[in-house]
């Protein structure tokens, strides 16, 4: 490994455990539009508990998970219940109400990716969507019947390409919500169980 490549959690001054920011904040207030009091509610990559938070005071029951555990502890310590988990690994079938994921997106060459908690926070892979595609693959799994997802994606990752995936995973996606910044469009997917 050619140690004086640029880190990406140092670039952008960072530590272990991904703080919020505009694509979170984007996230949370779409989000807490399909959230009522009665739902099971999952954040997947819950970082800091920002979003999972703010689900949270609209009084429904709400999971966090994480892969890192400096992660789990800090949105442990802000009040949130968390689990430490890959994704949706551990969860039964058809159990939330709706899932929020704001995964790392950001397209990584591989001579740039280092094996720390804020590169995998940040790091997409090559093409921004090694996280996105196996989430996609497997989060219609536990969805209840009526249940819906709510994704954030960059025009970084191909959005297209994000909504090819999730149709293949049996999943409709509509644009809910967007933000334009100088170097990319965030982007809420809503994706719902195709009934086809």
């Amino acid at each position: 490994m050619n140690d004086d490549r640029p880190e990406l959690a140092r670039q952008r001054d960072l530590d272990q455990v991904y703080e919020p920011a505009e694509d979170s904040h984007l996230l949370a207030e779409t989000a807490r539009e399909y959230v009522t009091a009665d739902d099971r509610v999952l954040e997947v990559g819950t970082g800091s508990g920002y979003v999972a938070t703010a689900l949270a005071d609209t009084g429904a029951a709400v999971v966090a998970t994480d892969i890192n555990p400096m992660a789990c502890r800090e949105a442990r310590d802000a009040g949130l219940a968390v689990v430490r988990a890959n994704l949706v690994e551990p969860f039964r079938d058809g159990v939330f109400d709706v899932v929020a994921f704001n995964p790392p997106y950001l397209p990584t060459p591989p001579e740039q990716e280092f094996d720390d908690w804020m590169e995998r926070a940040l790091s997409g892979g090559e093409d921004g969507r090694a996280v996105v595609d196996p989430f996609l693959d497997t989060v219609r799994r536990v969805l209840a019947e009526d249940g819906v997802v709510l994704l954030l994606v960059s025009s970084l990752t191909d959005i297209e390409a994000v909504r090819e995936r999730a149709a293949a995973g049996g999943l409709d996606a509509r644009e809910v919500a967007d933000e334009s910044h100088p170097f990319e469009r965030l982007v809420v997917l809503e994706l719902r169980p195709d009934r086809r």
